[in-house]
């Protein structure tokens, strides 16, 4: 009898209540990626450098996995149509999180870049809350 039952088919939004997405997430952990860089510049202490790089690497790979997360998972096909700048804007938002940017450079300016992109995501993330 379960063969020849009807199958029923359900869409939802997002895989699950989208309150659980922000990009905050993001945000604080490039935060602390542009912080460390700062740190770095002001130290001339090997040993105290080469532990912040290594804790800014793992910051910057932890905003490329939060922005993976808000592009594969929470923003759809529409919002993708109504921002047509949105999958490029991820995409530079990643690189520049990695071997482009935090994860390559000290430099504190490249760390700002990374935030600067972050807030353009964060106000199309807020807009498509709006419309929800």
């Amino acid at each position: 009898m379960r063969l020849i039952r009807r199958q029923i088919t359900a869409s939802a939004h997002c895989d699950l209540p989208c309150g659980v997405y922000d990009p905050a997430q993001a945000r604080i952990e490039a935060e602390s990626v542009k912080a460390i860089q700062e740190k770095y510049q002001a130290n001339e202490d090997p040993i105290f450098r080469t532990r912040a790089l290594l804790i800014k690497e793992q910051r910057a790979d932890l905003v490329k996995h939060h922005l993976w997360v808000l592009w594969t998972d929470y923003f759809k096909p529409a919002h993708f149509e109504k921002y047509p700048q949105l999958h490029e804007l991820f995409n530079k938002a990643t690189k520049q999180a990695g071997a482009s940017g935090g994860k390559s450079s000290v430099d504190p300016a490249e760390g700002q870049k990374l935030l600067d992109m972050i807030a353009e995501i964060d106000t199309i993330f807020w807009e498509t809350k709006k419309a929800a």
